[in-house]
Protein backbone atom coordinates (compact mmCIF):
# COMPACT_ATOMS: atom_id res chain seq x y z
CA UNK A 1 0.00 0.00 0.00
CA UNK A 2 1.28 3.49 -0.86
CA UNK A 3 3.53 2.18 -3.65
CA UNK A 4 3.32 2.63 -7.43
CA UNK A 5 4.03 -0.01 -10.04
CA UNK A 6 6.45 1.08 -12.76
CA UNK A 7 7.29 -1.20 -15.68
CA UNK A 8 10.88 -1.45 -16.97
CA UNK A 9 11.46 -2.81 -20.50
CA UNK A 10 14.05 -5.53 -20.97
CA UNK A 11 15.34 -6.44 -24.44
CA UNK A 12 16.63 -9.95 -25.11
CA UNK A 13 20.01 -10.21 -26.86
CA UNK A 14 18.76 -13.31 -28.68
CA UNK A 15 15.73 -11.75 -30.33
CA UNK A 16 13.28 -8.93 -30.18
CA UNK A 17 11.16 -10.29 -27.31
CA UNK A 18 10.30 -7.60 -24.77
CA UNK A 19 9.99 -8.67 -21.15
CA UNK A 20 8.33 -6.24 -18.70
CA UNK A 21 9.17 -6.41 -15.02
CA UNK A 22 7.02 -4.58 -12.50
CA UNK A 23 8.53 -3.14 -9.36
CA UNK A 24 6.81 -1.20 -6.59
CA UNK A 25 8.27 2.32 -6.26
CA UNK A 26 7.85 4.23 -2.97
CA UNK A 27 6.26 7.71 -3.24
CA UNK A 28 9.42 9.19 -1.66
CA UNK A 29 11.39 8.23 -4.76
CA UNK A 30 8.73 9.56 -7.09
CA UNK A 31 9.12 12.89 -5.30
CA UNK A 32 12.60 13.17 -6.77
CA UNK A 33 10.95 14.21 -10.04
CA UNK A 34 9.00 17.07 -8.52
CA UNK A 35 9.87 20.58 -9.73
CA UNK A 36 11.70 19.42 -12.85
CA UNK A 37 12.82 22.57 -14.67
CA UNK A 38 14.84 23.75 -17.65
CA UNK A 39 16.98 26.90 -17.58
CA UNK A 40 19.13 28.82 -20.07
CA UNK A 41 22.46 30.52 -19.42
CA UNK A 42 23.31 33.33 -19.84
CA UNK A 43 19.81 34.13 -21.11
CA UNK A 44 16.96 32.58 -23.09
CA UNK A 45 17.33 35.56 -25.46
CA UNK A 46 20.27 34.63 -27.70
CA UNK A 47 21.77 36.86 -30.41
CA UNK A 48 22.14 35.23 -33.80
CA UNK A 49 25.48 33.38 -33.99
CA UNK A 50 26.01 33.18 -30.19
CA UNK A 51 25.67 30.10 -27.94
CA UNK A 52 23.38 29.25 -25.04
CA UNK A 53 23.64 26.47 -22.44
CA UNK A 54 20.47 24.62 -21.40
CA UNK A 55 20.41 22.82 -18.05
CA UNK A 56 17.82 20.36 -16.77
CA UNK A 57 17.32 20.48 -12.99
CA UNK A 58 15.76 18.02 -10.57
CA UNK A 59 16.45 16.86 -7.02
CA UNK A 60 18.38 13.62 -7.35
CA UNK A 61 21.84 13.39 -8.95
CA UNK A 62 21.30 13.36 -12.69
CA UNK A 63 22.63 10.61 -14.88
CA UNK A 64 21.39 11.90 -18.18
CA UNK A 65 18.56 13.78 -19.75
CA UNK A 66 16.71 14.19 -23.00
CA UNK A 67 16.06 17.55 -24.61
CA UNK A 68 13.07 18.09 -26.86
CA UNK A 69 12.17 20.93 -29.21
CA UNK A 70 8.42 21.00 -29.02
CA UNK A 71 7.71 23.20 -32.02
CA UNK A 72 9.36 24.35 -35.21
CA UNK A 73 12.20 22.58 -37.00
CA UNK A 74 13.72 19.48 -35.34
CA UNK A 75 17.44 19.67 -34.66
CA UNK A 76 19.67 16.64 -35.32
CA UNK A 77 21.99 17.51 -32.41
CA UNK A 78 19.14 16.94 -29.94
CA UNK A 79 18.95 13.23 -30.75
CA UNK A 80 20.17 10.83 -28.05
CA UNK A 81 20.83 11.24 -24.32
CA UNK A 82 23.09 13.86 -22.74
CA UNK A 83 24.42 15.02 -19.42
CA UNK A 84 22.33 17.62 -17.63
CA UNK A 85 23.80 20.52 -19.65
CA UNK A 86 23.66 20.98 -23.37
CA UNK A 87 25.07 23.81 -25.48
CA UNK A 88 23.17 25.12 -28.48
CA UNK A 89 25.00 27.14 -31.06
CA UNK A 90 26.18 29.02 -32.83
CA UNK A 91 22.43 29.57 -32.98
CA UNK A 92 20.53 30.04 -36.22
CA UNK A 93 16.89 30.83 -36.93
CA UNK A 94 16.13 27.12 -36.62
CA UNK A 95 17.15 27.10 -32.92
CA UNK A 96 14.32 29.50 -32.02
CA UNK A 97 11.44 27.71 -30.34
CA UNK A 98 10.12 26.01 -27.21
CA UNK A 99 12.13 23.34 -25.36
CA UNK A 100 11.46 20.79 -22.62
CA UNK A 101 13.60 18.14 -20.91
CA UNK A 102 13.10 14.88 -19.07
CA UNK A 103 15.66 13.25 -16.79
CA UNK A 104 16.89 9.88 -15.58
CA UNK A 105 18.19 9.59 -12.00
CA UNK A 106 20.46 6.99 -10.40
CA UNK A 107 17.78 5.80 -8.00
CA UNK A 108 14.98 5.59 -10.58
CA UNK A 109 16.00 4.11 -13.94
CA UNK A 110 13.01 5.60 -15.76
CA UNK A 111 12.63 8.92 -17.51
CA UNK A 112 10.59 11.55 -15.72
CA UNK A 113 7.75 13.55 -17.10
CA UNK A 114 8.76 16.59 -19.13
CA UNK A 115 9.65 19.94 -17.61
CA UNK A 116 7.65 23.08 -18.25
CA UNK A 117 8.53 24.56 -21.63
CA UNK A 118 11.31 27.12 -22.00
CA UNK A 119 11.16 29.56 -24.91
CA UNK A 120 14.48 30.26 -26.65
CA UNK A 121 14.30 33.53 -28.56
CA UNK A 122 16.88 34.24 -31.28
CA UNK A 123 17.49 37.98 -31.70
CA UNK A 124 19.06 39.78 -34.63
CA UNK A 125 16.99 37.94 -37.23
CA UNK A 126 15.48 41.26 -38.43
CA UNK A 127 16.77 44.85 -38.56
CA UNK A 128 16.29 46.80 -35.33
CA UNK A 129 13.17 48.97 -34.92
CA UNK A 130 13.25 52.61 -33.87
CA UNK A 131 12.26 53.87 -30.41
CA UNK A 132 11.40 57.36 -29.18
CA UNK A 133 9.99 58.93 -26.02
CA UNK A 134 7.06 61.35 -26.07
CA UNK A 135 6.89 64.02 -24.77
CA UNK A 136 10.35 63.71 -23.20
CA UNK A 137 12.56 61.05 -21.56
CA UNK A 138 12.88 63.39 -18.54
CA UNK A 139 9.79 63.03 -16.38
CA UNK A 140 8.54 64.15 -12.99
CA UNK A 141 7.20 61.58 -10.51
CA UNK A 142 3.59 60.68 -11.30
CA UNK A 143 3.73 61.70 -14.98
CA UNK A 144 3.29 59.36 -17.95
CA UNK A 145 5.66 58.87 -20.86
CA UNK A 146 4.86 57.10 -24.14
CA UNK A 147 7.53 54.97 -25.79
CA UNK A 148 6.92 54.53 -29.51
CA UNK A 149 8.39 51.50 -31.36
CA UNK A 150 8.21 51.37 -35.13
CA UNK A 151 9.37 49.29 -38.10
CA UNK A 152 8.34 49.16 -41.75
CA UNK A 153 8.63 45.35 -41.70
CA UNK A 154 7.49 44.05 -38.30
CA UNK A 155 4.03 43.86 -36.75
CA UNK A 156 4.73 42.72 -33.18
CA UNK A 157 6.81 44.68 -30.65
CA UNK A 158 8.24 43.71 -27.27
CA UNK A 159 9.47 46.33 -24.77
CA UNK A 160 12.28 45.50 -22.33
CA UNK A 161 13.47 47.51 -19.34
CA UNK A 162 16.84 47.48 -17.56
CA UNK A 163 16.83 49.14 -14.13
CA UNK A 164 19.66 50.51 -11.97
CA UNK A 165 20.49 47.02 -10.60
CA UNK A 166 21.08 45.66 -14.12
CA UNK A 167 17.93 43.49 -14.00
CA UNK A 168 16.11 42.99 -17.32
CA UNK A 169 12.39 42.46 -17.51
CA UNK A 170 9.79 42.36 -20.25
CA UNK A 171 7.57 45.39 -19.88
CA UNK A 172 4.93 44.46 -22.43
CA UNK A 173 4.23 43.40 -25.99
CA UNK A 174 1.85 44.68 -28.64
CA UNK A 175 0.53 43.63 -32.03
CA UNK A 176 0.02 46.31 -34.67
CA UNK A 177 -1.75 46.43 -38.02
CA UNK A 178 -0.51 47.84 -41.29
CA UNK A 179 2.99 48.40 -39.87
CA UNK A 180 1.66 51.07 -37.51
CA UNK A 181 3.85 52.05 -34.53
CA UNK A 182 3.33 50.47 -31.11
CA UNK A 183 2.79 52.98 -28.29
CA UNK A 184 3.70 51.76 -24.79
CA UNK A 185 2.52 54.04 -21.98
CA UNK A 186 4.84 54.01 -18.94
CA UNK A 187 3.48 55.55 -15.76
CA UNK A 188 2.53 57.01 -13.48
CA UNK A 189 6.31 57.39 -13.18
CA UNK A 190 8.02 55.93 -10.09
CA UNK A 191 11.60 55.00 -9.27
CA UNK A 192 10.81 51.41 -10.33
CA UNK A 193 9.65 52.48 -13.80
CA UNK A 194 12.72 54.63 -14.51
CA UNK A 195 15.47 52.86 -16.43
CA UNK A 196 16.85 52.02 -19.87
CA UNK A 197 14.30 50.78 -22.41
CA UNK A 198 14.77 48.92 -25.69
CA UNK A 199 12.24 47.39 -28.01
CA UNK A 200 12.40 44.33 -30.24
CA UNK A 201 10.22 43.47 -33.19
CA UNK A 202 8.98 40.20 -34.68
CA UNK A 203 6.33 38.82 -37.01
CA UNK A 204 3.21 37.42 -35.40
CA UNK A 205 3.64 34.04 -37.13
CA UNK A 206 7.29 33.76 -35.90
CA UNK A 207 7.06 34.60 -32.18
CA UNK A 208 10.56 33.30 -31.26
CA UNK A 209 12.48 35.09 -34.04
CA UNK A 210 13.14 38.68 -33.01
CA UNK A 211 14.91 41.68 -34.44
CA UNK A 212 18.10 43.21 -33.09
CA UNK A 213 17.36 45.50 -30.13
CA UNK A 214 16.53 49.13 -30.78
CA UNK A 215 18.86 51.86 -29.63
CA UNK A 216 18.44 52.45 -25.87
CA UNK A 217 16.37 55.29 -24.43
CA UNK A 218 16.87 56.32 -20.79
CA UNK A 219 13.75 57.32 -18.86
CA UNK A 220 14.76 59.54 -15.95
CA UNK A 221 12.82 60.99 -13.00
CA UNK A 222 13.73 64.62 -12.35
CA UNK A 223 12.91 67.02 -9.54
CA UNK A 224 14.09 64.77 -6.71
CA UNK A 225 16.85 67.14 -5.50
CA UNK A 226 17.55 70.88 -5.43
CA UNK A 227 18.56 72.39 -8.78
CA UNK A 228 22.21 73.19 -9.61
CA UNK A 229 23.36 76.35 -11.37
CA UNK A 230 24.81 76.63 -14.89
CA UNK A 231 27.13 79.33 -16.24
CA UNK A 232 29.48 79.90 -19.16
CA UNK A 233 33.10 80.79 -18.54
CA UNK A 234 33.61 84.26 -20.00
CA UNK A 235 29.90 84.82 -20.51
CA UNK A 236 27.10 83.41 -22.69
CA UNK A 237 28.17 85.27 -25.87
CA UNK A 238 31.27 83.63 -27.40
CA UNK A 239 33.27 84.56 -30.49
CA UNK A 240 33.57 81.93 -33.20
CA UNK A 241 36.52 79.57 -32.57
CA UNK A 242 36.83 80.62 -28.92
CA UNK A 243 36.81 77.67 -26.50
CA UNK A 244 33.41 77.09 -24.90
CA UNK A 245 33.27 75.82 -21.30
CA UNK A 246 30.02 75.47 -19.34
CA UNK A 247 30.17 75.03 -15.56
CA UNK A 248 27.47 73.19 -13.59
CA UNK A 249 27.76 73.65 -9.81
CA UNK A 250 25.75 72.77 -6.72
CA UNK A 251 25.89 72.93 -2.96
CA UNK A 252 24.46 69.39 -2.89
CA UNK A 253 26.93 66.49 -2.80
CA UNK A 254 26.17 65.23 -6.33
CA UNK A 255 28.84 62.95 -7.82
CA UNK A 256 27.50 63.26 -11.39
CA UNK A 257 26.40 66.21 -13.53
CA UNK A 258 24.48 66.02 -16.81
CA UNK A 259 24.39 68.68 -19.55
CA UNK A 260 21.51 68.94 -22.02
CA UNK A 261 21.01 71.26 -24.98
CA UNK A 262 17.35 71.88 -25.83
CA UNK A 263 16.40 68.53 -24.29
CA UNK A 264 19.17 66.50 -25.94
CA UNK A 265 21.60 64.75 -23.61
CA UNK A 266 25.15 65.65 -24.58
CA UNK A 267 26.73 62.35 -23.60
CA UNK A 268 28.39 60.87 -20.56
CA UNK A 269 27.91 62.59 -17.20
CA UNK A 270 30.89 64.24 -15.55
CA UNK A 271 32.11 63.67 -12.02
CA UNK A 272 32.07 66.73 -9.80
CA UNK A 273 35.04 68.41 -8.13
CA UNK A 274 35.31 71.13 -5.53
CA UNK A 275 35.33 74.75 -6.70
CA UNK A 276 37.36 77.47 -4.90
CA UNK A 277 34.09 78.64 -3.34
CA UNK A 278 33.37 75.27 -1.75
CA UNK A 279 30.70 74.06 -4.19
CA UNK A 280 30.75 70.87 -6.23
CA UNK A 281 31.05 71.57 -9.93
CA UNK A 282 31.76 69.97 -13.30
CA UNK A 283 33.26 71.73 -16.31
CA UNK A 284 31.84 70.73 -19.70
CA UNK A 285 34.45 71.65 -22.33
CA UNK A 286 32.68 71.90 -25.69
CA UNK A 287 35.75 72.89 -27.72
CA UNK A 288 36.12 75.76 -30.20
CA UNK A 289 32.83 77.57 -30.64
CA UNK A 290 30.82 77.05 -33.82
CA UNK A 291 27.25 78.05 -34.75
CA UNK A 292 26.17 74.50 -33.80
CA UNK A 293 27.00 75.27 -30.15
CA UNK A 294 24.40 78.03 -29.96
CA UNK A 295 21.26 77.10 -28.07
CA UNK A 296 19.60 76.70 -24.71
CA UNK A 297 21.44 74.60 -22.13
CA UNK A 298 20.41 73.12 -18.78
CA UNK A 299 22.21 70.89 -16.31
CA UNK A 300 21.17 68.35 -13.66
CA UNK A 301 22.84 66.61 -10.72
CA UNK A 302 22.57 62.96 -9.67
CA UNK A 303 24.27 60.15 -7.76
CA UNK A 304 26.02 57.13 -9.31
CA UNK A 305 24.12 54.69 -7.10
CA UNK A 306 20.81 55.98 -8.54
CA UNK A 307 21.55 56.95 -12.16
CA UNK A 308 17.90 57.44 -13.20
CA UNK A 309 17.05 59.88 -10.36
CA UNK A 310 18.04 63.47 -11.19
CA UNK A 311 17.72 66.87 -9.58
CA UNK A 312 15.55 69.73 -10.74
CA UNK A 313 16.78 71.44 -13.88
CA UNK A 314 19.12 74.42 -13.59
CA UNK A 315 17.85 77.71 -14.92
CA UNK A 316 18.30 77.83 -18.71
CA UNK A 317 21.51 79.25 -20.14
CA UNK A 318 21.26 80.92 -23.56
CA UNK A 319 24.58 80.46 -25.37
CA UNK A 320 25.35 82.35 -28.58
CA UNK A 321 28.40 81.83 -30.76
CA UNK A 322 28.89 84.87 -32.98
CA UNK A 323 30.15 85.18 -36.52
CA UNK A 324 31.70 88.17 -38.28
CA UNK A 325 29.05 89.15 -40.85
CA UNK A 326 27.43 92.56 -40.28
CA UNK A 327 23.73 92.65 -39.58
CA UNK A 328 21.50 93.76 -42.46
CA UNK A 329 20.16 97.20 -41.63
CA UNK A 330 20.19 99.21 -38.39
CA UNK A 331 19.62 97.66 -34.96
CA UNK A 332 18.62 99.56 -31.84
CA UNK A 333 18.83 98.84 -28.14
CA UNK A 334 15.26 98.85 -26.84
CA UNK A 335 15.66 97.80 -23.19
CA UNK A 336 18.31 97.79 -20.47
CA UNK A 337 17.02 95.28 -17.88
CA UNK A 338 20.07 95.34 -15.59
CA UNK A 339 23.27 97.35 -15.32
CA UNK A 340 26.10 96.26 -13.01
CA UNK A 341 28.90 98.84 -12.61
CA UNK A 342 32.30 97.38 -13.45
CA UNK A 343 30.86 94.33 -15.22
CA UNK A 344 32.76 93.28 -18.33
CA UNK A 345 29.68 91.95 -20.12
CA UNK A 346 25.99 92.68 -20.03
CA UNK A 347 22.94 91.01 -21.57
CA UNK A 348 20.86 93.61 -23.42
CA UNK A 349 17.45 93.19 -24.97
CA UNK A 350 17.41 94.61 -28.49
CA UNK A 351 15.39 94.84 -31.64
CA UNK A 352 16.19 95.45 -35.30
CA UNK A 353 13.50 97.94 -36.31
CA UNK A 354 12.84 99.99 -39.42
CA UNK A 355 11.69 102.63 -38.86
CA UNK A 356 12.92 102.92 -35.25
CA UNK A 357 10.34 102.52 -32.52
CA UNK A 358 12.34 102.69 -29.31
CA UNK A 359 10.84 102.26 -25.86
CA UNK A 360 13.04 102.39 -22.75
CA UNK A 361 11.16 100.99 -19.72
CA UNK A 362 14.04 101.39 -17.24
CA UNK A 363 16.23 104.44 -17.98
CA UNK A 364 19.87 104.15 -16.96
CA UNK A 365 23.16 105.75 -17.82
CA UNK A 366 25.50 103.66 -19.96
CA UNK A 367 29.14 104.71 -19.70
CA UNK A 368 30.64 102.02 -21.96
CA UNK A 369 32.29 103.38 -25.12
CA UNK A 370 29.89 101.35 -27.24
CA UNK A 371 27.83 98.22 -27.74
CA UNK A 372 27.53 95.49 -30.31
CA UNK A 373 24.20 93.81 -30.99
CA UNK A 374 23.92 90.14 -31.90
CA UNK A 375 21.04 88.54 -33.79
CA UNK A 376 20.38 84.82 -33.99
CA UNK A 377 19.28 83.13 -37.19
CA UNK A 378 17.54 79.88 -38.12
CA UNK A 379 20.79 77.98 -38.77
CA UNK A 380 22.05 78.64 -35.25
CA UNK A 381 24.75 81.02 -34.12
CA UNK A 382 24.61 84.79 -34.38
CA UNK A 383 25.87 87.72 -36.40
CA UNK A 384 27.48 90.85 -34.99
CA UNK A 385 26.44 94.42 -35.70
CA UNK A 386 28.86 97.29 -36.18
CA UNK A 387 29.75 99.17 -32.99
CA UNK A 388 26.79 101.20 -31.69
CA UNK A 389 27.92 104.44 -30.01
CA UNK A 390 27.21 104.99 -26.32
CA UNK A 391 24.03 106.83 -25.49
CA UNK A 392 22.70 108.40 -22.32
CA UNK A 393 19.20 107.18 -21.53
Amino acid sequence: QGSTLISFPCVSFFGTILVFLSKPVPPSLLGEYDNLSLSAWPSPMVPLGQTVTLQCHFRSPLKRFRLFKTDGTSLPELQGHHFNTFTLGPVTREHAGSYTCSGLSRSLPVFSRSSDPLQIVVTGVFTKPSISAHISPLMSAGENVTLCCHSQLLDKFILHQENSTGHFQRHGEMLTHGHAPADFVIGPMTLASAGTYRCYGSLRHSPYKWSAPSDPVDIVITGLYKKPSLSAQGGPVVRSEENVTLVCSSESAFDQFHLLREGQNLGCPLAGGWSPHGALQAEFRLGPGTPAHSGVYRCYGSFTHSPYSWSDSSDPLFLSVTGEEPLPGPCFLVAVPTFIPGAERMSLAYSCLSPPDISIPHPSTITSPGWRVYSTHSRGGARRSPLIPSVVL
